[in-house]
């Protein structure tokens, strides 16, 4: 069986955007059974995970004595044994991971960029100054990507998995308007978020957040 390990709580503003996401939606749409292996944030310093995990991160995917971390990776790896998200021929395959690639290197460290100054920074005199600078970048690369998807359901002949490492990839917009607003990635985000195998994997790391969330002290 496989086990992907999550972290057991995260506050709202993660919730939704850990990157187990990725895993658990793969593993929906190839049909493979799975296991959580919840964490709490300490637990990513134990010596054994970081064995495992050399940042500490989730998630790890395992399997018999295997063990794999990097959404990217465990993405591919979970593509190659179902054809729900690797197309059947090379020239396919190639295509496919060509956009995980470009996902994870062209778009996603543009869009983390603006959460970061969003979420983490946003009261700092310098992200105040830097903030617009970000996102002109990142409506340069959401634009350069709109154009390819104009006209088309998804980033090929088919869904992938490169769609599914984009979509998610999006999602890390989602405290703003720059993708919901473009009249060609807003539908193409909602089309990939429309499938059953997100929503199942969306409810269920939501799920586990809801279970394991922190009791306030009384006033």
């Amino acid at each position: 069986m496989i086990t992907v390990t999550a972290f057991k709580w995260v506050p709202p503003f993660a919730q939704g955007q850990v990157r187990d996401l990725r895993v658990r939606w793969a593993l929906e749409e190839a049909g493979i059974p799975y296991e959580e292996k919840l964490i709490g944030f300490g637990d990513g310093d134990a010596p054994a995970y970081r064995a495992i995990q050399p940042w500490g991160q989730v998630p790890v995917m395992e399997e018999d004595g295997f063990s794999l971390f990097e959404s990217g990776a465990i993405l591919l790896n979970i593509a190659d044994r179902s054809g729900a998200l690797c197309p059947p021929d090379a020239a396919g395959k190639a295509k496919m991971t060509q956009w995980v690639f470009a996902a994870l290197n062209s778009v996603e460290p543009h869009l983390q960029n603006l959460a970061a100054i969003d979420f983490f920074y946003a009261k700092e005199a310098w992200a105040k100054e830097r903030r617009p600078g970000a996102e002109s970048f990142a409506r340069m690369k959401l634009a350069s990507l709109s154009k390819r998807l104009a006209g088309r359901e998804w980033l090929e002949d088919r869904f992938t998995a490169g769609d599914l490492m984009m979509s998610t990839v999006l999602r890390i917009a989602g405290h703003t308007d720059l993708v919901s607003a473009d009249p060609v990635l807003g539908p193409y985000h909602a089309r990939c978020e429309a499938r059953p195998a997100f929503k199942k994997a969306l409810a269920d790391q939501l799920a586990t957040f809801k279970a394991h969330e922190p009791v306030a002290e009384p006033a």
